[in-house]
């Protein structure tokens, strides 16, 4: 047994517990430095798993329960990153709402290696449990601003349809595991290929798995908590719950549907289809009707993840795979770009919101360019990200789903999804409108911390690097996914 291959999930683990325990020995006194340590070994860690791409291949841990290469690596690193920038620009937030505990960096923690195991699980078994712990650990962050009932009641939503949720998915598994009578991925794989796979628990098992995974990435119509718990939860945690872990969830389709159920991709594939149809229709439509910005973000990610979709069903291609390296790569590269944006335009969110004031309608970014310019520009950009509009990284992630889409030759969906992109981009630049063009119900500057200053202008910074020279990130995400595939 490989224990080296598992490293990251081992530290991370190792430090959370280490962290747990100095945090309560020294009963929050030392939080503040605490809280800077938990930053920098965020970091480092994602530094290390980015450093430590294996160049080709993969290998098997914990009885073939763990598969570490190149896209799980890649997948951990970010999330990291991502798990970091939520604390570095949600500090003073939480600080002003009485959040700032040794309770929630831990929490945050718990989430991060619950993506982990979920990126690197190769049996359905660990899958669950990597979903069990990130859930668990999120519904305990909704709820940690106790003094706010729509907190409350966004964690008691939250925790319900999650149930639900886990259910559908454990339920489909229980289906797949009698049908193949294995859990681990490879032989569910060779399995699924037989005569056995045709049994109609092992179509019931597939429907009920999809309809898991629909549940986790929020699409119609299993999309009712998004919005509830998006505007309910404090910013910082729906930070936590709309970023990092979408890239779990994309790691978790691509082990479950493409490593374990690769053979079955015509069913399932349809059954993304209906999905994505959906989410872009009802998303986009029902985001224009908000004057929520939080419920506006909530439905605009449900139009995202239904974007997603369409790479994810472009693989297979008349029972022919040679799309399928553009189409998931596709994915792959639309997934860390919407996680970019999602960082930095709840970071602007929080870094506005002061102690009794919460930003929460898009009337609350009135003149937000005479208040602060910087601010306003941040903001520009990643909604122009968000809408598509070149030459932001949105564009080019949209034009590359578009294009492994049109190599299947489904021209009605590639239009369908253009033309309600051009829907979604109306309520994204009414958020621009409002920032530029509105005189400001309140003139006073915005104070915000040199950290989340910076950590902001590098976010803003790569939504237009990565937007005017994406092919090196696509190129790699193509790389990754062609060694995962192999494997």
């Amino acid at each position: 047994m490989n224990l080296s291959l598992a490293l990251p999930e081992i530290a991370l683990a190792v430090f959370v517990c280490a962290f747990m325990i100095v945090d309560s020995v020294t009963k929050g006194r030392i939080l503040p430095a605490l809280h800077n340590g938990v930053v920098l070994f965020l970091l480092a860690l994602g530094a290390y798993c980015l450093a430590n791409v294996p160049a080709a291949g993969t290998q098997l841990a914990f009885h073939n329960m763990y598969i570490q290469d190149g896209m799980g690596m890649a997948l951990k690193g970010f999330s990291a990153i991502a798990v970091a920038f939520t604390l570095i620009v949600g500090s003073n937030y939480a600080k002003d709402r009485d959040m700032f505990k040794g309770e929630l960096h831990a929490l945050v923690m718990f989430t991060l290696l619950g993506q982990m195991i979920m990126i690197s699980a190769n049996n359905l078994l660990l899958i669950y449990l990597g979903v069990e712990l990130l859930s668990l650990s999120l519904y305990a962050a909704v709820a940690m601003h106790r003094d706010s009932v729509k907190a409350t009641e966004a964690a008691m939503k939250y925790f319900v349809l999650g149930a639900l949720a886990s259910g559908f998915l454990l339920y489909g598994m229980s289906m797949i595991y009698g049908a193949t009578g294995s859990l681990n991925h490879a032989d569910i794989a060779f399995a699924s290929a037989g005569a056995g796979s045709k049994s109609i628990i092992f179509v019931f098992g597939l429907v009920f798995l999809v309809a898991g995974l629909a549940f986790k990435l929020g699409v119609v119509p299993f999309h009712m908590w998004v919005p509830d718990v998006y505007q309910g939860s404090p910013s910082i945690t729906t930070l936590l719950i709309s970023g990092a872990p979408k890239l779990a969830a994309f790691a978790m389709m691509m082990r479950l549907l493409v490593d374990g159920l690769y053979t079955k991709a015509m069913d399932w594939q349809q059954m993304l289809m209906v999905l994505a149809v959906l989410s872009l229709a009802i998303g986009n439509l029902t985001a224009i009707a908000q004057t929520s910005l939080k419920r506006m973000l909530a439905y605009s990610t449900i139009a995202q993840m239904g974007f997603m979709l369409l790479g994810m069903l472009s693989g297979v291609v008349a029972g022919n795979p040679a799309n399928s390296t553009a189409a998931y790569s596709a994915a792959m590269f639309y997934s860390i770009t919407y996680v970019l944006t999602t960082l930095g335009t709840f970071g602007v969110i929080m870094v506005m919101s002061r102690k009794g004031i919460e930003v929460e309608n898009i009337a609350d970014l009135k003149g937000l360019n005479k208040r602060s310019p910087w601010l306003a520009l941040v903001m520009l950009l990643l909604m122009f990200s968000l809408a598509g509009i070149p030459p932001m990284v949105g564009f080019a992630a949209k034009l590359a789903v578009l294009k492994a889409l049109l190599a299947t030759g489904q021209i009605w969906l590639t239009v369908y999804a253009v033309m309600f992109s051009l829907v979604g981009a109306f309520y994204y630049i009414r958020v621009v409108k409002t920032m530029y063009f509105e005189a400001p119900a309140d003139d006073a500057g915005i104070a915000v911390a040199a950290d989340a200053r910076t950590v902001l202008g590098l976010n803003g910074l790569a939504v237009i690097v990565l937007g005017l020279l994406p092919a090196p990130l696509m190129a790699y995400c193509a790389q990754l996914i062609q060694q995962s595939l192999a494997g």
